[in-house]
């Protein structure tokens, strides 16, 4: 999972490059991955929306093409949140013809963007202050928003609610895509997590174990250091989706670091993540 070992893993691989230096340099030149576009990229419309739950009031970003009804998409952020490498990321999932809604997990105890220009989850002050909002967050809670978040997109004139829905969830995010397809599974047919731990746990509903609840297509694109701190997740979830006879994609992705996605990543990995963004594709192509 995202905690100081993975820090101190992704330090060691960089050969101790900070993140703190590398966002430092980004926000000195604006740097950011601009992601490309898909051919054909339909034009969209973003806007930032506000939800009601059982637990307060959630901020989001809904984007969507400007014409026709589209299949809908909610996206969980990683650990450092909703911010705008995210909303890229949603905008070119758009372009490809869904109706995308990212939340800021992190609702109950604050809003989005919650970092501040060379902060991350990377230095301890930021993972002492990100670690609290993490505990409201237990498998009902996220379960319960799950359900909420999917109301929203199903009240959206750009969403064809006829068509299956698709989750998407990095880093923390990812077990989160599971028990969201668990809580929904009329509604969920495809899903993909990107990094995404833990997965696999001794808990009686640990996100492997809901996989017999689960229709529809997953991938689980796994980082290469995450696979090396624990190798046996990989063959639990193959197991678990065999034998509940529900397609999925498990691969580690050579070469990646945990965090290698979002393109705000210091270990963003440009070619696995548009090798995964396109396996992506493929399995909302079912939807």
């Amino acid at each position: 999972m995202c905690d100081e070992h993975t820090a101190a893993d992704n330090d060691r691989a960089l050969g101790g490059l900070t993140r703190r230096g590398f966002t430092a340099a980004a926000a000195a030149t604006g740097m950011l991955a601009i992601l490309p576009s898909p051919a054909n990229a339909a034009t969209v419309q973003g806007r930032d929306v506000t939800i009601k739950t059982a637990g307060g009031t959630a901020d989001a970003y809904f984007v969507a093409p400007t014409s026709g009804k589209h299949p809908a998409v909610l996206v969980w952020p990683d650990i450092m949140g909703l911010r705008p490498a995210f909303r890229q990321m949603a905008d070119r999932l758009a372009q490809s013809g869904y109706a995308v809604l990212t939340v800021n997990q992190f609702y109950r105890s604050t809003k989005a963007p919650f970092l501040k220009p060379g902060q991350s989850f990377d230095q301890p002050e930021v993972r002492a202050m990100i670690m609290p909002w993490r505990e409201p967050l237990t498998p009902a809670a996220i379960t319960a928003d799950a359900k909420t978040f999917a109301a929203f997109l199903d009240g959206q004139p750009e969403v064809d609610g006829k068509r299956g829905m698709g989750s998407t969830g990095y880093c923390m995010g990812g077990p989160f895509v599971v028990r969201t397809a668990a809580a929904l599974p009329g509604r969920v047919k495809a899903g993909g997590s990107f990094h995404g731990t833990p997965l696999v746990t001794e808990a009686a509903d640990s996100p492997h174990k809901l996989v017999p609840q689960l229709q529809g297509r997953y991938l689980f694109a796994i980082a290469e250091n995450d696979d090396a701190r624990a190798p046996g997740d990989k063959e639990a979830l193959r197991t678990a989706f065999a034998a509940a006879k529900v397609p999925a994609e498990i691969e580690v992705y050579a070469g990646t670091m945990h965090g290698w996605c979002p393109p705000d990543s210091r270990v963003y990995n440009a070619a696995q993540a548009d090798r995964a963004w396109d396996r992506l594709l493929a399995i909302f192509a079912s939807l």
